[in-house]
């Protein structure tokens, strides 16, 4: 049997919960593919696996291995994969999502709609960096917020994974963008695109993008949640659109109610789909093969850092993407 190294979980818990570990290789089933990692991305998804709150979805098998992304190259197609040859440079959502092994590991086994060949000026770690907050973001902005040129959107969060790919996203469609973030990420998000930058410290939020968008903005993407932008809905005009990234967080206090109805605001809860996720990945590369956007600021740790990566993501203040360094 060939094995490989993970860091796996053998039940739920804290971040120490997660260990290095020794388990079997995948191996590529009829319409899968087996990827070599170099690269696996982080995700507030990712410790919340480890936490447990994926069992409604799936029944987890331990020694269980959590990670959405992945980036690396093809060391093995299985029957009936005639597109992708060994040793092809991919980068790739795992099957995670549907109780399958993810990405924190050597090596992992995906399906082949959910792989996309790389070209060679994208490295690894921007790669990594790409599927689950870029897909979030697409979701949002373009299958949910319906985007189009001249729109006004403002990311709530804009410095994190997901925030960092939806400013340059809305930008891509043609919108003026504005953004919240903290104090020392007001020049990053403001160099991913967005026209406005507004600290959210500083307790003026919905003043500043009033008087930004005194007619209302188009669309707001909420990428925090946890009742910290309720406000949004008095700035959204009439048949405009709040998506709110989900969180799973039980009892959030939800945007809408009552108020956005009467407005005609729409609320639209947003999770990329597995139906929509492989299209969403392969215009994610193409953008970024073509300049449109680029990947946002990436930490690198160490694969066995993974419980310290994780710890850093659920604190909320991550700039941009950390990725693990696998081999």
């Amino acid at each position: 049997m060939a094995t490989m190294r993970a860091m796996v979980i053998d039940g739920f818990g804290g971040p120490e919960v997660l260990h290095e570990g020794e388990i079997e290789r995948p191996s590529a089933l009829p319409g899968q593919v087996v990827v070599k990692v170099a690269y696996a991305g982080v995700n507030p998804a990712d410790w919340k696996a480890r936490e447990g709150w994926l069992a409604r979805y799936f029944d987890y098998r331990f020694p269980f291995v959590v990670g959405f992304d992945a980036a690396g190259t093809i060391a093995e197609v299985g029957e009936g994969v005639d597109d992708l040859r060994v040793g092809d440079r991919v980068v790739t959502a795992s099957n995670q999502g549907r109780g399958e092994r993810g990405s924190y590991a050597e090596y992992v086994a995906s399906d082949r709609e959910r792989v996309v060949r790389l070209p060679p000026q994208i490295g690894f770690a921007e790669a990594a960096s790409m599927p689950t907050a870029g897909m979030t973001a697409w979701e949002a902005v373009v299958e949910q917020g319906e985007v189009r040129p001249g729109a006004r959107v403002v990311v709530h969060g804009g410095s994190g994974g997901t925030g960092s790919f939806a400013i340059q996203i809305a930008r891509m469609m043609g919108a003026r963008v504005a953004a919240t973030c903290g104090p020392a990420s007001l020049d990053y998000v403001r160099a991913l695109g967005a026209e406005l930058a507004v600290d959210y410290r500083r307790g003026r939020v919905a003043e500043e993008l009033r008087a930004w968008a005194p007619e209302g903005v188009d669309l707001v993407v909420d990428t925090v949640g946890q009742g910290t932008f309720l406000e949004a809905v008095d700035l959204v005009r009439p048949g405009g659109v709040i998506a709110p990234i989900g969180t799973l967080i039980a009892d959030e206090p939800a945007h809408g109610g009552p108020e956005a109805a009467t407005r005609g605001v729409h609320v639209r809860p947003t999770v990329s789909t597995f139906a929509n996720q492989p299209r969403q990945l392969a215009a994610l590369v193409e953008a970024m093969v073509a300049g449109r956007i680029r990947a946002p600021e990436i930490s690198e740790m160490a694969l066995t850092e993974a419980a310290e990566a994780q710890r850093r993501v659920a604190d909320g203040h991550v700039r941009g993407k950390i990725v693990l360094r696998v081999g």
